[in-house]
């Protein structure tokens, strides 16, 4: 089992320090990096239009729409970096896109 090299990576790190790019060090930290500022685009949840058929859920690369007990709920814009692809499944047309990343 390979350690968590990244629990060493800080603010004050020298860049001599820092781990090559585009190797995992460790598993399960993805929501220690918040990626919601990389988008161009933004979602928008229509829940009126929606009908919790989940089909978006599924397809989101970054696990960015929360399922509760069986239903979506809002975007987690923390993570979400505007691919669109729930939009595209989306067959009740729920999800639109506008410019920008602000939530």
């Amino acid at each position: 089992m390979s350690k968590n090299l990244l629990k060493h990576i800080h603010p004050g790190t020298k860049y001599q320090e820092l781990t090559p790019g585009g190797h995992i060090y460790g598993s399960g930290n993805s929501k220690d990096f918040l990626t919601g500022s990389w988008r161009t685009v933004t979602p928008r949840w229509d829940e009126g239009k929606c009908k919790q058929c989940l089909l978006c859920f599924p397809v989101c690369p970054d696990s960015s729409i929360p399922v509760r007990d069986g239903k979506r709920g809002d975007f987690d814009f923390d993570h979400c970096k505007g691919c669109g692809i729930c939009a595209r499944v989306c067959p009740f047309g729920a999800i639109e896109y506008q410019a920008g990343e602000e939530e």
